[in-house]
């Protein structure tokens, strides 16, 4: 059984996450980066592929006859072409959950530095400004705390309800919408709301939905012009959520506070984005799911899909 592994650099950049295991179940061959004029010519062989980001789309499975199953090592599968796959009885697994409490931890790492500037106030003591002070103490932002405010969640799945269960522990009161409610979580103040009270209400808002074409650009200068002044905007989930144009132009002209995102539209972030230049906003390399810690569950359970499908008992399956 031949398996090929066609971006494995960022579930094993450094050595740290090894594919010993993936090995044992068949002739393995590992790529770390492949470009789509490559896919074929890597995969050709293949009966099994393995893929985090490079694309399979339907032209491409088409000249792959060998492959019988298709591995995606991460929880959304829009890189794989669903209905090329079902045709060809492909089945196609992904990872739904490993790093619901790395994100939702990476999530408040972007608020607490929006609220402290943490690594502002450090450069500042160390280039000499408090050795030079009169007072014992000095702040170059304010410094805001966050019991007793609001946190919006958009998106209230594994992730969502981790985010909600660390704003309930900072002393936050939760409003989160969801299109399926589900149970109650077992905190108070907690309460329902449509997309647009929360924006309203919140004082900081954080992105946890999945992005489908019924949601594209839906944080737009309508939905943030709802938004408080003081109020903050989190996005850890995907960037094509956001109207970028609107958010900057939102934070350039004092609309809302601050933002952090850790995903934009397109990834690499382009040149031209209009965030690069906004201001009071933080922007991370998606790097909110990577700890070592989810990216082993991320390989460990991508591993057991390989395993599970050659005993005839294929899990994850989303096609």
């Amino acid at each position: 059984m031949k398996i090929v592994v066609i971006d494995g650099y960022t579930l094993n950049p450094g050595g740290d996450n090894p594919w010993d295991e993936l090995e044992d179940l068949g002739e393995l061959v590992v790529y770390d980066r492949t470009d789509e004029d490559q896919i074929v010519e890597r995969s050709r062989d293949a009966e099994i592929i393995l893929t985090n980001k490079v694309p399979l789309m339907a032209d491409t499975l088409e000249q792959l006859p060998k492959l019988i199953y298709i591995g995606v090592t991460a929880t959304g599968y829009d890189n794989v072409d669903m209905r090329t796959a079902r045709q060809r009885n492909i089945p196609v697994s992904n990872v739904p959950v490993y790093g619901t409490d790395s994100v939702a931890q990476y999530v408040f790492a972007l608020l607490l530095e929006l609220c402290h500037h943490v690594g502002q106030h450090d450069l500042a003591v160390k280039n000499g400004k408090w050795t030079k002070a009169r007072e014992f103490s000095f702040w170059e932002t304010p410094l805001v705390e966050l019991a007793g405010k609001k946190m919006g969640i958009i998106g209230f799945g594994r992730i969502g309800r981790r985010v909600g269960e660390l704003s309930h522990a900072f002393g936050m009161e939760v409003l989160a919408q969801d299109i399926f409610h589900g149970e109650l979580p077992a905190y108070r103040p907690f309460s329902w709301m449509d997309v647009e009270e929360v924006f309203a209400e919140a004082d900081v808002v954080s992105l946890h939905c999945p992005q489908t074409p019924d949601n594209l650009g839906f944080v737009n200068e309508a939905l943030l012009n709802q938004m408080k002044p003081t109020a903050i905007l989190i996005n850890a989930a995907r960037g094509g959520l956001v109207n970028e144009k609107d958010l900057a132009s939102a934070l350039d002209g004092g609309k809302i506070a601050g933002a952090a995102v850790d995903v934009v539209s397109a990834e690499p972030i382009r040149a031209n984005n209009p965030l690069l230049k906004a201001r009071n906003l933080i922007i991370t390399p998606h790097i909110a799911w990577a700890t070592l810690a989810a990216r082993r569950r991320l390989l460990q359970t991508s591993i057991d899909n390989v395993r599970a499908y050659l005993e005839g008992n294929p899990t994850n399956i989303v096609n």
